[in-house]
């Protein structure tokens, strides 16, 4: 199930067998309760989650390399040698079982989860055997109706019938675009996935803010199960020995993306709850945001279809590269970047309207000097 290079015990190997006794141990009868009366189920769901993806990865790498769903270098790809898809899998599986195992379930969820197993399916299809990108758009679209139908929906405006409309289409763009920008941004070892923790520990670090265990349950589910997952796809040294694929990096963004829209990001402030997500998910909204607007002015696309289906290598990723000369150090200043962002977050739970603002301005400037440096790495 491992790398044939292996020596030794590798950092991977032994995540895997450590990961296998932990979920033994937490399938004991007394194991949850106990973690629910110390007050630390979040603790459980974690672990849970981890070891669970952590078990399933190297089994999807096997089944991924037999049905040969594998992701072939050239093109815009990056990567050197070919490696399986297929993890994403062990991502879905692992954070809903680890939901399912503690009981976390209600109404809006069911309709989340079923939601994200079917962009997660129609991603997996284009893994295995290819779609257009048109007919991935339109079920995605298709998907968060039905979420707008249920109740998931944006409240930003009053509730007039302009008002309904307008959260209808901002909830349409919000979801619809965080999915993409996720799938994006995967492009590199390690970078979806690590981005996706860094981004589910802040949203649970603001639910427990909050007083959301409910929210905090699910996000701390999807950063166990993406941590779970990321010694398989990251190494400071080592490749990937497997990679996320289309339907984890798009269950990924949508479940963080609707997530983010049922949560109650401040009692005191519309503003204040519009700003901490939006600096969560920054770099997925700078990326996009940045790429159409370069797309359009530089002629790359001139429609909406083009635009669909246009595939390029001028995301910040490869940008970041192009700069750095170092695909790790890329991937790492990325990390640091969601961090830096997703502290200001956090720093809004007892922040005036004034200064959501502020914090949004701030991450805005800190993206336009990250810009300049990308350009001036290109110019040279």
């Amino acid at each position: 199930m491992f790398d044939s290079d292996f020596q030794g015990i590798s950092l991977r190997r032994f995540v895997w067998y450590i990961s296998l006794v932990v979920l033994a141990a937490l399938f004991l009868p007394w194991s949850r309760s106990h973690f629910t009366e110390i007050g630390v189920r979040w603790l459980y769901i974690f672990l849970f989650s981890f070891s669970l993806s952590a078990i399933l990865t190297p089994v999807m790498r096997l089944i991924a390399l037999k049905l040969k769903i594998v992701d072939i270098p050239g093109g815009r790809k990056i990567h050197e040698k070919v490696t399986p898809l297929l993890g994403g899998v062990a991502i879905v599986v692992a954070f809903i079982v680890a939901l399912l195992a503690n009981m976390v379930l209600e109404k809006d969820l069911v309709f989340l989860l079923c939601g994200g197993v079917v962009v997660a399916l129609m991603g997996l299809v284009d893994d295995w055997r290819g779609v257009s990108a048109r007919l991935k758009l339109f079920v995605q679209i298709l998907v968060v109706l039905i979420l707008i139908h249920s109740g998931i929906v944006l409240n930003l405006f009053p509730y007039t019938l302009w008002g309904y409309w307008l959260n209808v289409l901002f909830t349409i763009l919000w979801i619809i675009g965080l999915t993409n920008a996720m799938n994006f941004i995967d492009g590199m070892d390690g970078l979806a996935a690590g981005a996706g923790a860094i981004m589910s520990m802040f949203m649970g670090m603001v639910a427990f803010q909050t007083d959301q265990p409910f929210m905090g349950w699910i996000a701390i589910a999807m950063m166990g199960s993406c941590l779970g997952f990321l010694p398989f796809n990251f190494g400071l040294k080592r490749p990937a020995s497997i990679y996320l694929g289309d339907a984890g990096s798009t269950f990924i963004g949508f479940m963080l993306a609707a997530l983010a829209i049922k949560g109650d990001w401040s009692d005191s402030s519309r503003i204040v709850s519009f700003s901490a997500p939006v600096l969560i998910f920054w770099v997925l909204i700078y990326d996009m945001a940045y790429t159409t607007v370069e797309r359009i002015v530089t002629g790359k696309v001139k429609s909406l279809r083009e635009w669909i289906d246009y595939v390029g290598t001028d995301h910040i990723h490869h940008r970041l590269y192009m700069l750095l000369g170092d695909k790790r150090n890329a991937v790492l200043f990325i990390y640091f970047l969601c961090a830096t962002l997703g502290i200001s977050a956090i720093a809004l739970r007892y922040a005036r309207p004034i200064d959501g603002v502020l914090l949004v301005i701030q991450a805005f400037l800190v993206t336009i000097l990250v810009s300049i440096a990308e350009y001036s790495g290109r110019k040279r």
